[in-house]
């Protein structure tokens, strides 16, 4: 899962970044929302975590503007605005979920998790794929009732899948969930993770599509 990171505090951004790829997320992280914007113009995420304080203007508006162009995307405000009025105005303005400063980087991952569960159309985090059983929240994988160990970007790969069941994803929006900004990308890398999972997984829960992508099945 790719998630774009706008906060002007390098501190705090780092430290979140880092939780957020150590739990296997590409993070891209900006301190203005005019680079903000020209991120979500250029790349596909699937969550957007927003300060509302920044620089160049204020994230609440930025948002509002976001939901005007009919975007689905998960966002999620962070905020030392602690007043329920300033909640009730980030929700109704289309923010998904309201993080208060300073809060717990495991309960930011625990609801960055949820939202985007909510968003793929199931908030269960136990998923069954036929002879795969899947704890989203927990990052479990089990295989004919066989613990299966992935590495994170194995996980990020198969969690992609997930959030997308039954869709044909092309090899670009597969590799937007490995990496972010800068890091090099090989030309077979997409490939060589598919191989893997269908190695630890069973040679038919990924479909190849030649020329277009590839798709989960779900039986």
């Amino acid at each position: 899962m790719r998630i774009l990171l706008v906060e002007d505090t390098a501190g705090l951004a780092e430290a979140i970044r880092e939780q957020l790829q150590d739990e296997g997320y590409a993070v891209d992280w900006v301190q203005r929302l005019g680079a903000a914007d020209s991120c979500l113009q250029s790349t596909h995420y699937d969550l957007l975590l927003l300060d509302l304080m920044l620089p160049d203007g204020s994230g609440l508006s930025f948002l509002q503007q976001l939901r005007l162009s009919n975007t689905f995307l998960p966002v999620i405000i962070m905020t030392a605005k602690d007043q329920i009025t300033d909640r009730i105005s980030g929700l109704n303005a289309g923010a998904d979920d309201y993080l208060v400063k300073p809060f717990d980087l495991d309960e930011m991952i625990a609801r960055v998790a949820a939202v985007a569960r909510r968003y793929s159309g199931n908030p269960n985090p136990n998923i069954v794929l036929g002879a795969i059983q899947v704890n989203l929240a927990e990052k479990t994988v089990y295989h004919a009732e066989q613990p299966v160990e992935l590495t994170s970007r194995e996980w990020a790969i198969f969690e992609t899948f997930i959030h997308h069941p039954g869709q044909l994803l092309t090899r670009s929006r597969l590799e937007d969930a490995l990496y972010a900004f800068g890091a090099e990308i090989e030309s077979n890398t997409v490939e060589v993770y598919i191989s893997r999972l269908r190695k630890k997984l069973g040679k038919g829960c990924i479909e190849t599509v030649r020329g277009m992508g590839y798709r989960m099945l779900r039986r």
